[in-house]
């Protein structure tokens, strides 16, 4: 497969080697800064330059697109790569906000392509093998944690202008735990500042708590993740951050010890076998897809898989994590089926609520006008008939999917002080 680089991001260059590196894909165009030129020669891959994003997505050879401009245009590139029905690589945090996320996600359903995010954390085998152990009795969990160190800064986009950065290793936290219920963010001042350390808390919907401490600028890396459980605890440590080698160690029911390690390896090959297996599945299913159906593909199912919603989950959360820093409070995150039921009960509601306050108003103005009296009978009356259209829509089987346009910390939201 053919592919076009969108930008300079380091996160960027390193799937486009290692994309190429696989021999299944090749990167024939290339628009950006010159000076990426000079890296991606290092590992042989001479890409035509084209300075223009039309030009670039436009080419017919190309078929799949690595977005990775600066967050000021990422996207644009991402609304015009999805738009042109190229599948779509894109650096993780696509936007400050999620709304760009909920974009995409219906963007992604009517050119039907796949889109992924590059968050290859969470497909690193040692996580999956700690999800496995975490899996096996979810009732047991107690506790898990999560704590990070950096030479550098932890956070994504610190040196943005508008001052929105990200929080990474929410994919790590989701595969482990399932989805999150509540956040709670402590720091020194109220926004999340370079150089600071960060710690959140909270717990996940299927029960348990989670811990995740950030440390910036320390003198070495260092990344540990640890599950406490009524039978133990179970660790898989990083002990030259990430990426690196990987050492689990856990105790099982009954009370023996166990240890497995894992080499140092190059964390963006997994993540261009997830881009191989999303690409085979849209080969076999594209046929089947029903117009406007949004893809639910992610970490948190049953066999999980990376997909566009764990991307606009990191929004949601991080948008959550930077309102609880502000306003020191723990935010509870609800995620709404989207099913014809439940916009059936809310399309009822308004129209319910709005016959009601029309009966009200003709009823006031009856007083000067008593023929209009007469209207508030048939205003009921429709109001029950429509109540009737409740048997027209069809009850589905299956849960619906998940609300992906729920915005966190909304004033529908529940707010804990």
């Amino acid at each position: 497969m053919r592919l076009a680089l969108l930008g300079d991001h380091p996160d960027g260059l390193a799937v486009a080697r290692a994309l190429a590196a696989s021999g299944r894909h090749a990167l024939a165009v290339y628009s950006g800064p010159a000076s990426a030129l000079d890296v991606l020669a290092r590992d042989g891959l001479t890409p035509q330059r084209i300075g223009d994003l039309e030009e670039t997505l436009a080419d017919p050879a190309v078929e799949a697109v690595i977005v990775a401009g600066p967050r000021s245009k990422r996207a644009a590139q991402l609304r015009r790569a999805l738009q042109s029905e190229h599948h779509v690589l894109c650096v993780h945090p696509v936007d400050p906000s999620a709304d760009l996320g909920y974009e995409a996600a219906m963007l992604q359903s009517d050119a039907h392509r796949v889109l992924l995010p590059l968050m290859p954390e969470a497909l690193h085998p040692g996580l999956r093998r700690f999800a496995e152990l975490a899996g096996q009795k979810p009732t047991d969990a107690r506790l898990l944690e999560c704590e990070r160190w950096s030479t550098e800064e932890c956070l994504f986009d610190l040196a943005e202008v508008d001052h929105k950065p990200g929080v990474p290793g929410w994919d790590v936290l989701r595969l482990l735990g399932g989805e999150i219920a509540e956040v709670t963010a402590m720091t020194q001042t109220e926004e999340l500042v370079a150089g600071e350390p960060l710690t959140l808390a909270g717990r996940f919907v299927r029960g348990g708590l989670w811990r995740m401490t950030l440390l910036p600028q320390q003198a070495q890396p260092l990344w540990r993740c640890g599950l406490i459980t009524r039978w133990g605890r179970a660790e898989l440590l990083f002990p030259q951050g990430w990426p690196g080698p990987a050492r689990l160690t856990y105790t099982d029911e009954l009370g023996q010890p166990h240890t497995e390690e894992w080499p140092d390896a190059n964390p963006w090959l997994a993540l261009v076998e997830a881009f191989d297996a999303a690409l085979d599945d849209w080969r076999t299913r594209r046929r089947a897809i029903q117009p406007g159906a949004q893809e639910k593909t992610c970490l948190t199912e049953a066999m999980p898989r990376l997909g566009w919603l764990d991307a606009i989950r990191a929004l949601e959360l991080d948008d959550a994590v930077r309102r609880s820093a502000e306003r020191r409070r723990a935010y509870s995150l609800d995620f709404l089926e989207a099913t014809e039921e439940a916009s059936f009960k809310g399309a009822m509601t308004l129209v319910g609520c709005s016959l009601l306050w029309l009966s009200l108003l003709l009823l006031i103005m009856s007083m000067w006008m008593p023929n209009l009296g007469w209207l508030i009978l048939p205003i009921f009356g429709i109001f029950l008939v429509m109540q009737l259209l409740r048997w027209a829509v069809p009850e589905k089987q299956e849960s619906g999917v998940r609300n992906q346009e729920s915005e966190i910390g909304s004033p529908n939201k529940n707010v804990h002080e």
